[in-house]
């Protein structure tokens, strides 16, 4: 896929499922089960044991049919590698412009993450194709929504603390797109085997963002 079209397809998407301590052999199950609820976007966070394998066996395994970022990425050399397994898109926690620069190199969408207007502004005017709001939880769908007045043409995705009691609040405070954690995929339903529960949320989710 091109750059463009991984940024439409996770703006279409609207939900990126954020995997974090999954070990390598439940992320098949997890993915399997993200897909029947409706979200073909997953973020595998980079301190993750295996987090480069990972990307590259569910690339190889579902192609172009699901997007697969890397997350949690603090610098240069962590987005290459990532990359290099085939991510389409690259997530930070933070506002890293040389992040954001090899992404563009290499045609990848760059997600960086932000809180104030002025990192917002700077990560747009960087090449940043969807800014990361972080923590939303903390800072409130208000808050969007007050940001979105003077700068409407930014993509935010909302990460951090979203869940299904808020996450139709922050569609209508003007995020295009979510990023969801715990609240979708966590260790304990992985750890019993409760995949149906994973793909349930999934669906609920899905739901949410229609």
């Amino acid at each position: 896929m091109t750059k463009i079209e991984i940024v439409q397809k996770l703006l279409d998407t609207k939900v990126t499922a954020i995997v974090r301590g999954v070990k390598p052999e439940q992320m098949p199950s997890v993915a399997a089960a993200l897909e029947k609820g409706g979200i073909k976007s997953v973020e595998i966070t980079f301190n993750t044991s295996g987090a480069a394998e990972m990307i590259a066996s569910l690339k190889e395994a579902y192609g172009d049919r699901f997007l697969v970022g890397a997350g949690t990425v603090l610098d240069t050399e962590t987005c290459r590698t990532a990359i290099l397994e085939g991510a389409d898109f690259v997530l930070s926690p933070t506002l890293n412009v040389d992040v954001i620069k090899m992404c563009n190199r290499y045609g990848k969408a760059a997600v960086p993450g932000v809180m104030t207007p002025t990192e917002i502004l700077t990560a747009i005017e960087y090449g940043a194709d969807i800014v990361k709001v972080f923590p939303a939880g903390a800072l409130t769908p208000a808050y969007i929504k007050d940001v979105l007045g003077p700068i409407k043409q930014v993509n935010i995705m909302a990460v951090g603390g979203v869940s299904l009691d808020n996450a139709a609040d922050f569609f209508k405070a003007g995020c295009k797109c979510l990023g969801i954690g715990s609240s979708l995929v966590n260790n304990k339903l992985c750890d019993e085997g409760r995949f149906d529960e994973i793909e349930a949320r999934a669906a609920a989710f899905a739901e949410k963002a229609k």
